[in-house]
């Protein structure tokens, strides 16, 4: 089992909260964490994708009610929404006997927006993410695993590429065929698996959503709901351009990137690092994998952007973090790259406080105009300490 870096938190929450929410993909290791956190102490762990204990939850609020002294694990919990003004309910009568913390440990595969379309939890709940392996997770000769296979950790063990890929494979069709069916919508699996390999072809790309729909033969807003879903699950991250009155022509389309490296090169049958290598992708791959565990390990609060005009100033990343001030972040895969005239006039325009260029590399050195060349492993930490 791997150190996840997230379970101190979970346990500080309990500890101070009635219920906590876990979110993660599926096989992100929630399951596996939960049991780790709460070992220490009496549990109830309820599967609501089992027959047997969702029956169980016949009635919800007598059956809860005589497991009031354990921590209660309700695994998928999205799965049953009506659960949640029992839990509500449960919470307020356990306030009023002095029960004020560590009742509920939900976990998740869908997002917190999910959530709250649920009976509230409003003051009651607390939300975390759980993601698959990041960097700070890793030692650094493992980095380059696990940009090629993911973050998954079943994926990332594998002993080989070949298992590795496998296992990806399998993890998409069961995403197609089980679990998005589970939330009532009837997509065919296959043209969502076309929506889906059209994502990691354009990884990192504006989101054109009528050049999208013509290549599935479906209308706009159709493919919005598509792209809805999968950021909902958690597959997907939608990255929202900076807004400012700096009277530029803006770029306003999000940016749109698979947030697992590891299913982008399945779905573009990339089995290893050479084949990565000589991929067009490679680049926006890089750039995803960057992202995603960067934002993993920012302070709470932060705002998470990206910066284009028309006139061709551009800045990959933008993080706005309270009490930090603005970075700005430039990422370029090979070692020697520099930033290029655009990035400089982005940081110029958003009066970055901070600016960098995240490489390959492992070295932190100045470069010109206020920006430093760092690897993507002590950028990552310099966030982690600031949360």
């Amino acid at each position: 089992m791997y150190s996840r870096r997230i379970e101190s938190k979970v346990w500080d929450r309990l500890r101070h909260i009635p219920a906590v929410a876990l979110l993660g993909p599926r096989q992100a290791g929630k399951t596996t964490l939960a049991h780790a956190v709460t070992g220490a102490r009496g549990n109830f762990y309820l599967d609501l994708e089992s027959p047997a204990d969702r029956e169980k939850l016949g009635d919800g609020l007598a059956y809860l009610t005589a497991h009031e002294d354990d921590l209660v694990i309700l695994d998928e919990v999205q799965r049953v929404p009506e659960l949640f003004q029992t839990l509500r309910g449960l919470i307020d009568q356990g306030r009023r006997r002095g029960k004020r913390s560590g009742r509920f440990l939900l976990l998740g595969s869908a997002s917190s927006d999910l959530f709250r379309q649920s009976e509230t939890l409003a003051g009651r709940i607390s939300y975390l993410e759980l993601g698959p392996l990041d960097v700070l997770e890793l030692p650094p000769e493992n980095h380059t695993k696990l940009w090629v296979r993911g973050g998954f950790p079943d994926a990332f063990s594998t002993p080989d590429d070949a298992g590795s890929m496998t296992w990806r494979e399998d993890f998409i069709r069961t995403y197609l065929e089980r679990d998005i069916p589970q939330f009532g919508l009837r997509i065919p699996a296959t043209t969502l698996l076309r929506f889906w390999t059209m994502l990691a072809h354009v990884q990192g790309g504006l989101f054109n959503a009528a050049q999208l729909a013509r290549g599935l033969a479906v209308d706009g807003k159709t493919v919005a709901r598509y792209l809805d879903l999968l950021v909902d699950l958690m597959l997907v991250r939608r990255l929202q351009p900076y807004q400012t009155n700096a009277g530029k022509r803006l770029i306003k389309a999000p940016k749109v990137y698979i947030r697992d490296s590891g299913v982008v090169h399945s779905l573009l049958r990339i089995r290893d690092y050479d084949d990565l290598l000589g991929h067009p992708v490679c680049g926006d791959s890089w750039e995803g994998f960057v992202i995603e565990n960067l934002l993993r390990v920012a302070p709470p609060q932060t705002a998470a952007l990206f910066y284009r005009t028309a006139a061709g100033a551009e800045v990959d990343l933008v993080l706005e973090m309270p009490g930090h001030g603005l970075w700005a972040i430039d990422i370029k895969r090979g070692q020697s790259s520099r930033p290029e005239k655009g990035f400089y006039a982005g940081c110029e325009d958003l009066k970055a406080t901070q600016r960098f260029m995240v490489n390959s590399g492992t070295e932190r050195y100045p470069i010109r105009h206020n920006t430093e060349a760092i690897g993507l492993y002590e950028l990552a930490g310099m966030l982690n300490k600031l949360g």
